[in-house]
């Protein structure tokens, strides 16, 4: 407690400096830890333990301190002056010292954390847990020596420990405590207490943790229960404790929150799919939306596309083209109607709409199993589709360097492309065991790198236009070839080399891993993915020799000709589609084209931001036509 008196001053000292976010959380767990603890400090108007009685005193004035620095801080998503935190809080310190009941107490707690929570920033919440098995052994391993074998808090150092660690057994706290907090304790600590912070777990370990925590004071009486389906969000289940999710949800009983709680997976069970993943976070940002905070609404919904609706759009395109369009470009469009704080009807209707449609793709995709050819053909699709472009670069670079007769410096495209293979995986691994990358995160990657790649390939593209003569191609060659292919180039494009192809790595991956969860549950499938890959890797051999064996015996004059149209057609193209993915991760904004003029094969959207940047690129191109043509004469 001393470290946290002495830290609370200079929260006022530093407010310039103030991570919002980091103290409205530490005001929720100190919050929820009085809500659910008080009643070990006073029982019955009476200081029942002095030790507990002033850490409860404490802990409320924390939390009025760090809520007098946000609202100082005026920080634009936690204006506190629109709130009755401080009130509020300032009620609690009263409360606690005249020692009112535990009902009064928890009553001021649970405004605290409402007002907080509704202007919070969304968690990146787990796509899964971990194995049952995997979490025994973590809890044997971290928290049993303190909290018992059982989670009874009486593990064989419990007893020198003051306070006593928890016991996640007694139903009456674990119903006042939330996930949320659960997750807190285990990732930042608690301070005055035993309780550590375990930074050396990944955030899956740690979220895995505080569902079995959060788990072990309820019992699943009924057989049924892992066939019921939450309805409400995963946002929602981790943010509020059991009474208040049955006291907020009239359809959902204190039973169910129970059997929930005692079994998480059934949450996990629907939580895991990338439809689900769609319709729980374009919920949450309708709730977003309608609590004022605007900006959440937006990175939900962008995550309600990203994260879960892209996932499975090849496999939807095997089946229903038109409806996978339709959502897409409804998804989209959505963000632009949460962008007004005055279109709730609009909100409510587009966003109920959507939840229909998606309905209507779930209903798709799980009416019966892709068939066989159905799988190859998704599977041939999908590498085809992401590997060509990449594939066409680095060909592109190697017939240049042959051209040049400067075969040694191949092996730096050589070094580029399987880098970038070897990065993807590396990428690939870490998402799915350290960290979390998120839909925005991936989609921000890929269009930053296609349009670095865009404008690195026009440039090339520009060059070789200009050296299409033979004469001022061989005087190039006599000039300057030795002395431009210097080492510092010859690394340029090996970074043009890793970034073509590293750009489509790691989304390739996750296509695959969203195909193959809607193959038939016998594995049966599975083999007509991997011959749809190697049916893929085969057509791309076969470009790759075709383009070697020819390309090298055309003529300079036209290799070069040839060669620059397809480098500036290549621009256009990543330009497109690094526009797209900008604007599906957010970053850029989408005004509709009023002609429907897609076509996805030369990354052209029906939004004027797309079509602006490559209609610069075609009318670039123009004039460089008009300059040769104009020099020629």
């Amino acid at each position: 407690m001393l470290s946290l008196t002495q830290s609370a001053p200079s929260l006022a000292q530093s407010t310039s400096q103030l991570d919002a976010v980091k103290e409205s959380r530490q005001i929720l767990q100190m919050a929820e830890y009085i809500g659910v603890d008080y009643s070990e400090a006073v029982v019955d108007g009476e200081v029942s333990s002095e030790d507990e009685f002033a850490e409860m005193q404490q802990f409320a004035k924390l939390i009025l301190q760090k809520a007098e620095a946000l609202q100082t801080a005026a920080v634009s998503d936690f204006d506190l002056q629109k709130t009755s935190v401080i009130a509020n809080a300032q009620a609690l310190q009263q409360a606690i010292l005249a020692k009112v009941t535990m009902g009064e107490i928890q009553s001021l707690t649970l405004q605290i954390r409402h007002e907080l929570l509704a202007m919070s920033p969304a968690l990146q919440l787990p796509a899964q847990l971990l194995p049952q098995a995997e979490i025994d052994t973590l809890f044997a391993d971290n928290c049993s020596a303190c909290h018992g074998p059982a989670g009874q808090g009486d593990g064989p150092l419990a007893k020198s420990f003051s306070p006593q660690p928890t016991d996640f057994t007694d139903k009456e706290r674990a119903e006042n405590r939330s996930l949320l907090g659960l997750y807190d304790a285990i990732s930042a600590g608690l301070d005055d207490t035993a309780m550590r912070a375990f930074t050396e777990l990944n955030d899956k370990q740690r979220w895995s943790l505080a569902f079995y925590a959060g788990s072990l004071a309820f019992k699943n009486t009924s057989e049924d229960s892992a066939d019921t389906k939450p309805a409400l969000t995963l946002q929602s289940w981790i943010n509020n404790n059991p009474v208040q999710i049955a006291a907020q949800n009239d359809a959902i009983s204190q039973m169910q929150v129970e059997q929930w709680r005692a079994s998480p997976e059934v949450f996990f069970g629907q939580a895991n799919t990338p439809i689900a993943t769609a319709k729980n976070n374009l919920i949450a940002a309708v709730d977003a939306y309608n609590a004022g905070n605007f900006a959440q609404a937006q990175t939900l919904a962008v995550s309600a596309y990203l994260d879960g609706f892209e996932l499975i759009e090849n496999n939807l395109d095997a089946r229903d083209s038109g409806l996978r369009k339709s959502v897409e470009k409804q998804l989209l469009n959505f963000r632009n109607v949460l962008s007004s704080p005055n279109n709730g009807q609009q909100v409510s209707a587009e966003s109920q709409q959507i939840l229909q449609q998606l309905e209507q793709v779930d209903s798709t995709l799980n009416s019966a199993t892709l068939s066989d050819n159905a799988m190859f053909s998704a599977s041939l699709i999908i590498l085809l589709r992401e590997g060509l472009e990449a594939l066409l670069i680095v060909l592109a670079l190697i017939t240049v360097l042959m051209k040049t007769q400067r075969q040694d410096a191949i092996r730096y495209v050589h070094f580029g492309w399987v880098s970038a293979l070897i990065a993807g995986g590396i990428t690939w691994w870490v998402a799915e065991n350290l960290i979390t990358i998120s839909g925005a995160s991936r989609e921000l990657m890929e269009g930053g790198a296609a349009l670095l790649a865009a404008g690195i390939l026009f440039y090339v593209g520009y060059w070789m236009h200009s050296k299409t003569q033979a004469s001022v191609w061989q005087r190039y060659i006599n000039d300057n070839v030795e002395r431009h292919l210097s080492t510092g180039t010859l690394w340029g494009l090996t970074g043009l080399a890793f970034i073509s192809v590293y750009r489509e790595v790691f989304e390739t991956i996750l296509f695959y891993q969203s195909l193959l969860t809607q193959s038939v549950g016998d594995g049966s499938q599975v083999s007509f993915v991997w011959y749809g890959l190697v049916a893929a890797v085969g057509i791309l051999a076969l470009i790759t020799w075709l383009m070697l064996k020819y390309s090298v015996k055309l003529p300079i004059a036209r290799f070069f000709s040839l060669s620059a149209y397809f480098m500036l057609i290549l621009a256009f193209v990543l330009a497109g589609k690094g526009i797209s993915a900008l604007q599906e991760a957010a970053i850029i904004g989408i005004s509709a084209f009023p002609l429907d003029v897609s076509v996805s094969w030369l990354g052209i959207s029906a939004t004027w931001q797309g079509v602006i940047v490559q209609g610069v690129i075609l009318a670039l191109f123009v004039v460089m036509m008009t300059r040769k043509d104009t020099a020629s004469a």
